[in-house]
């Protein structure tokens, strides 16, 4: 989709501080992020929202989770990180591309 954010950051036309690439996924810190460890976990292929998820995503999907529970472990939130996925505007979803927020570093509540 030439008009979407996240495959643009995919396709490297807009930059991204990333934490972790390989061909299916891509992840990146949060440019406005709602807890003190906040990232996005992204596939490559553009599916538009949770709901467009199909069942020859669903592998894609699988690897989108444990991705970002690695990630987290990494990063000092493996015990304990929220996950999020948003599911139209009315949810809050803001870019039209599928992906996880992986938000952790201080006790619940957050923001989302």
């Amino acid at each position: 989709m030439t008009d979407c954010l996240f495959c643009k950051i995919v396709a490297g036309e807009i930059p991204a501080e990333k934490l972790y690439e390989d061909d299916d996924v891509l992840a990146f810190w949060d440019i406005a992020p709602q807890a003190p460890k906040h990232f996005l976990v992204i596939p490559k292929k553009h599916i538009t929202s949770p709901a467009d998820v199909d069942a020859a995503d669903e592998k894609l999907i699988g690897k989108l989770m444990r991705t970002g529970s690695r990630i987290a472990a990494e990063n000092g939130i493996g015990d304990g990180f929220r996950v999020i996925f948003n599911n139209g505007a009315k949810a809050g979803q803001v870019v039209f591309h599928i992906h996880m927020h992986v938000l952790g570093g201080k006790d619940r509540p957050w923001p989302l």
